[in-house]
């Protein structure tokens, strides 16, 4: 692959005289909408041609002939009055709205879901459901009942009436919410089938996960909350899987009693309503078993087939019926080393694998209306970017239809003959148009955006490739200081994550390092980041090589990058700093304690010290039990080598953190005291994994002040 080189914008203009671009700030994403990239709010389609979007106070409405302007087709203040005369409060802005025809949308308002019809006015009610639900699941056909969770029980409502669903005293046992902290690609917790008759619902049983303090300072008297949190090796929930019909208020429990700490992932109802499938996980996570049980007996009917894997395997998103089949779908697998599709039948037949390559697809996206074609997202022309094609599922034949190099979101019409394309590159700060999916033309652009950050002074951004010691690629993204002059020696900053299920380096908007990286390049850092060997979206050998030894390879793949940066004749090789938060947390601990010859100053947030602190469903995929992998736990651990702490250090850890548990951090700073090493420590209190909304502004500058500080 060629370098891919942006070069930094112009760093002066001259008028009369000289002037200073403006540069990135720590602030800027907080206070300045100068630095956004231009967006089109509330886009979507309301039929197969044309499409609506909020602007000021109007919705707007156009469509695919780019001579069909921008009309304005509901206005607010219209709305607000037929809110009035049904008896609601007036709203500053357009709610979030779903057309479902080409007269009616729907939208909800505090704890009511209504339509509104915008050529009468009317405003009826839908569905009521209490505001103090946890989990909210509409019934997709008509959104005349709403299933909901509140504390550990599940309820259904309509307009009128709340059923309670469950009625479970004991607060270990948890339906309708979702199951396995949310692995596997588990998102939901409940389950409208096809046409909205029934509804299945997980029921987790944590009585026997011991029981994990969190403490709220917030009272004059702090109180400490309780969460469910299974550590690596030791007990986790039970699950079951339940349905319910709502016309005759009865319940059916699927026959998985004997899978005792089974993982019950990706559950896809038949088309017809009549079968549930389960792709069924044991707890080592190396064997996959892809059920079908039938909904009227809760029975199994048979397992369609199987998967193992000496590593593990990880099943990540449901089985794809084909449109109006009840006995074709498509199911995705990492089985040949890639993520790739297989067009199965419910006997259990795999009748042929659609997509082959050393690429993987990142998203399924559906078929046509005719079944000829299964449309995806891929990395199939560059690990670096998302684009969309088809396949066609007769030929095999696969079809880019996104040609703009970089990175595409889409969203199609109804008969999938179109697609809105968000997209963005390095080179391209937001573009919105529509494209037919024949062909790939582009039918209209919507909006175009390259004149975000034109008056900054960007750092320019270099993204290309390195070898790692067993021949992988490993692509970095290495942003010079603004104002770059080659003669002067700079401070590196190494960005890092280095974990599963991520990737850093992309060719989207700003190289996807955000403006945070580009703040610091404002500094004068020269900001460096690679995706190691274990991150996402190069296959199963590239990330499974992690296996049973974390931080390992990591490292040996992040010291490559160091290698290289020291190389840099405007590198100062003295002056190298790290950071990184949650799985970038551990690596930054782990550079800093076994290589501390390298690092300089590294600022550790939410890290993983030691991964027998960690919850059972992502640790033991990675790791195993500690019971099994003592070795593989004691080299991980960061506890073995606080004795070579030798620069500046701080840990950031938010203290209400339900993922990466305070003790973490805490057992670390224990370690240094016993040890006689000193250390910086920060916490957020109240904030969870990461700090979010305005106090991360907070967050940012108390590390770039200590990169200031110290490097």
């Amino acid at each position: 692959m060629r370098k891919i080189v942006l070069i930094t914008f112009l760093i002066s203009l001259v008028f009369t005289g000289f002037t200073q671009q403006k540069v990135i700030k720590i602030s800027d994403p907080y206070t300045n909408p100068e630095v956004y990239p231009k967006r089109v709010s509330g886009l979507q389609w309301m039929d197969k041609s044309t499409y609506t979007f909020v602007k000021d106070s109007f919705i707007y409405k156009s469509g695919i002939k780019s001579k069909m302007m921008d009309v304005p087709f509901v206005l607010l203040s219209k709305f607000n009055n037929d809110l009035e005369k049904a008896n609601h409060k007036a709203v500053k802005r357009f709610p979030s709205i779903s057309w479902k025809s080409s007269t009616i949308f729907t939208f909800a308002l505090r704890d009511t879901f209504y339509s509104y019809n915008i050529t009468d006015g009317n405003i009826k009610l839908l569905c009521y459901y209490p505001q103090e639900e946890d989990v909210l699941m509409l019934n997709p056909v008509n959104y005349s009942q709403a299933a909901f969770t509140r504390d550990n029980n599940l309820y259904m409502s309509d307009g009128e009436t709340v059923i309670a669903v469950t009625n479970d005293e004991n607060k270990g046992i948890v339906s309708g919410q979702t199951v396995s902290r949310s692995e596997f690609g588990i998102v939901d917790g409940i389950f409208w089938s096809p046409k909205g008759n029934l509804l299945a619902y997980y029921t987790k049983d944590e009585t026997n996960v011991g029981e994990y303090p969190l403490v709220d300072i917030d009272a004059r008297e702090a109180k400490v909350k309780m969460i469910r949190y299974p550590m690596a090796g030791m007990a986790s929930e039970i699950i079951y899987i339940n349905v319910y019909n709502p016309k005759t208020k009865t319940k059916v429990s699927l026959d998985t009693k004997d899978l005792k700490e089974f993982y019950f992932t990706n559950i896809t109802w038949s088309p017809d309503e009549k079968f549930i499938f389960i792709q069924v996980l044991n707890r080592e996570q190396n064997h996959m078993w892809l059920n079908k049980y039938d909904v009227s007996t809760g029975k199994m009917v048979k397992t369609l087939f199987e998967e193992t894997n000496d590593k593990w395997v990880e099943p990540e998103e449901k089985i794809h019926f084909l449109n109006n089949s009840n006995d074709k779908f498509v199911y995705m697998s990492e089985r040949d080393g890639f993520y790739h599709a297989y067009l199965c039948n419910t006997e259990g037949k795999i009748l042929k694998q659609l997509t082959k390559g050393s690429w993987v697809i990142t998203a399924f996206k559906g078929f046509d209306s005719k079944n000829t074609k299964m449309y995806f997202m891929a990395t199939k022309d560059s690990p670096l970017e998302n684009n969309l094609y088809s396949v066609n599922l007769k030929t095999l034949k696969i079809t880019r239809i996104t040609k703009d190099t970089g990175t595409h979101h889409v969203y199609f019409n109804k008969d999938k003959e179109l697609i809105i394309d968000r997209f963005s590159s390095l080179d391209v700060v937001a573009k919105y148009q529509i494209i037919d999916t024949k062909k790939g033309n582009v039918i209209k652009v919507i909006m175009s955006d390259n004149e975000t950050l034109k008056d900054f002074s960007l750092g320019e951004m270099t993204i290309d490739k390195l070898k790692a010691d067993d021949g992988s690629e490993l692509y970095y993204r290495l942003i010079k200081p603004v104002n770059f002059d080659p003669k002067k020696k700079y401070p590196v900053i190494v960005y890092v994550y280095g974990g599963p299920h991520a990737q850093l380096v992309k060719n989207t908007f700003l190289g996807g390092g955000g403006y945070f990286l580009q703040a610091l390049a404002a500094k004068g850092y020269v900001v460096f980041t690679l995706d190691n060997r274990g991150s996402a979206n190069r296959g199963f050998a590239f990330e499974s090589v992690i296996h049973r030894q974390l931080g390992v390879v990591e490292m040996q793949d992040q010291m490559k990058g160091i290698e290289f940066i020291k190389k840099q004749s405007y590198v100062d090789t003295t002056r190298i700093g790290v950071h990184g938060w949650s799985y970038g947390g551990f690596m930054t601990t782990s550079l800093m304690l076994n290589h501390p010859e390298t690092f300089k100053v590294g600022v550790a947030g939410g890290p993983v010290i030691d991964w027998k602190y960690y919850e059972v469903m992502y640790g033991e995929r990675y790791m195993d039990r500690p019971q099994e992998n003592p070795e593989g736990y004691e080299n991980s651990s960061t506890l073995n080598k606080v004795k070579n702490l030798k620069g500046r250090f701080l840990i950031i850890h938010g203290t209400m953190d339900p993922t990466v548990v305070w003790q973490n951090s805490q057992m670390f700073v224990k370690k240094c005291v016993s040890n006689q090493k000193q250390l910086d420590y920060f916490i957020y209190p109240d904030h969870e994994h990461n700090v979010r909304g305005f106090d991360r502004m907070h967050l940012e500058n108390k590390i770039a002040k200590y990169f200031d500080d110290f490097l």
